[in-house]
């Protein structure tokens, strides 16, 4: 436009401006009001909208006001043209960073819902967050006049020396899509390697699975390192787990006895310990004479690793003192060594080559 700016202009833009500075902050309070009740429900969904929304509606109010005020404005068309590109490539960026964040939760959301699904697994989270981001951005410059097929071709080019140049990361990356997808290890899951290290998988994300051990220490474990690794889920089939306790009695003790009051120990623990399944039918085997005793097996249900550590521990207590009151013995392992009269040879420190000779020591009966 050509003609010069006057006062009735910049009232009708302050009038937008203002406009669109009311209708963010009353949509603002409104989104507020729609979050409270969405904590309500079950679904996490709703929450994650609303807040996206929090932060899009007033900021696509306030670029709308804006605009209109510049179109009111006595502007020349290449100042009208840079307002119009600046307020998209804002609102461009402000839908682009709210969707990237409510696809990242929705997704965070629906795996947490399912088991089998890596409910805390961030590898999913980030690649997600990552897509909306980068689709974000290619619109943004489309929107800018800038063409992105060079930009893509560049890429595609470019894509085999990034590749040979993050090898291990992308070794890391594919190897915990490969875990998560397998279903073999899942957040949640004590695991143990054969390297050694034990404890619950706490997440998996683009290059590494952090464990915590029972210590409560956390231990990084590269993701292609846990795929080739020889390892145990505790957890996988099922969660329950069968223990099994060693216990030994003396040769004259009533071995139909014995088994009757180790079950009523069994019985009791399964019952009044919190973590053991009353549901799995426990079992008492013997197997073994040995040097000093009859030793036998208890096997017990426990409904996850951890478990097994407090029902031993009252196992072994409550049954130490049922068979002190039965008069059952535990007997301690024994060695009787006899020494006769003669000559005991035993080989000097030094090899034979230096010496050729033995310490001789004689025992006196």
């Amino acid at each position: 436009m050509n003609r010069a700016l006057t006062l009735d202009d910049l009232v009708l833009a302050g009038i937008a401006v203002a406009t669109g500075f009311l209708v963010a902050f009353l949509s603002r309070t409104l989104l507020r009001w729609l979050a409270k009740h969405a904590k309500r429900t079950r679904w996490n969904g709703d929450d994650v909208i609303v807040d996206a929304l929090r932060t899009v509606v007033p900021w696509a109010a306030i670029a709308g006001g804006t605009a209109a005020a510049a179109a009111v404005l006595p502007l020349t068309k290449p100042v009208q043209h840079t307002v119009n590109q600046c307020l998209t490539v804002l609102l461009i960026f402000v839908v682009t960073v709210s969707a990237a964040r409510v696809v990242a939760e929705l997704v965070q959301s629906v795996t947490q819902s399912r088991s089998g699904v890596a409910g805390s697994a961030t590898i999913f989270v980030n690649i997600t967050r990552v897509l909306v981001l980068a689709l974000g951005f290619l619109v943004m410059l489309q929107s800018l006049g800038i063409s992105i097929a060079p930009m893509l071709t560049a890429l595609g080019v470019g894509g085999l020396a990034v590749a040979l140049a993050l090898q291990d990361t992308l070794a890391n990356l594919f190897a915990g899509i490969h875990i998560l997808a397998s279903k073999t290890v899942q957040p949640g899951d004590y695991i143990k390697l054969s390297s050694g290290e034990e404890g619950y998988v706490e997440d998996i994300n683009w290059r590494q699975t952090t464990v915590r051990a029972l210590s409560n220490n956390l231990i990084v474990i590269p993701n292609g390192q846990l795929a080739k690794a020889n390892m145990t889920n505790f957890m996988r089939p099922e969660q329950e787990l069968t223990i099994l306790v060693q216990v030994g009695v003396a040769y004259d003790s009533d071995l139909e006895h014995v088994e009757r009051v180790t079950m009523d120990v069994v019985a009791e623990v399964m019952t009044q310990i919190t973590g053991a399944v009353p549901e799995h039918e426990p079992a008492v085997r013997f197997h073994t004479f040995g040097d000093s005793r009859i030793g036998f097996t208890v096997i017990l249900g426990v409904g996850e690793f951890s478990d097994q550590y407090r029902i031993k521990h009252e196992f072994i207590k409550r049954l130490h003192r049922r068979y002190r009151e039965e008069g059952i013995r535990i007997p301690a392992p024994a060695r009787n060594v006899s020494l006769q009269q003669g000559t005991v040879v035993i080989p000097h420190p030094r090899t034979p080559e230096e010496t050729g000779e033995a310490l001789s020591v004689r025992v006196d009966g």
